[in-house]
């Protein structure tokens, strides 16, 4: 997945608590000039942006689904997202499991596991400042 391409990010998971990485990242894309729109049953809005309630409730033109929830949601979350249309979904360090990736081969999606998007879209934060 090339994350140069990336405009629009839904982050599945997202948090007001500033200790979760579901905030932490938050801050991070938004501070990297990408619209990140929060996906959290909990929350209307988070560090001022629209919360998403689920998947289902996301505009269709979202460029890629980080999730940063346990494996256990993860993978019902991306059930959804699949069902939705959604074709690139991104599974931050922890949050990925064998059944996801089972799921996820079998459907054809494309996704990645292992990587950190915030170390991934490390240089946008440097491009934007020059």
């Amino acid at each position: 997945m090339n994350v140069k391409e990336f405009k629009r990010i839904a982050l599945v998971g997202a948090s007001k608590n500033p200790a979760k990485y579901g905030n932490i990242i938050l801050k991070d894309l938004l501070s990297k000039g990408f619209e990140v729109l929060p996906v959290n049953p909990n929350y209307d809005e988070i560090e001022g942006v629209k919360c998403y309630k689920s998947i289902k409730e996301l505009p269709r033109d979202v460029d890629v689904i980080v999730f940063v929830v346990p494996p256990k949601v993860g993978l019902q979350v991306a059930k959804e997202a699949v069902e939705a249309g959604f074709k690139k979904l991104w599974f931050q360090p922890g949050a990925e499991s064998e059944e996801i990736r089972e799921f996820l081969e079998k459907v054809g999606v494309e996704y990645s596991f292992e990587k950190c998007i915030m170390v991934e879209t490390s240089d946008k934060k440097m491009f934007l400042e020059v």
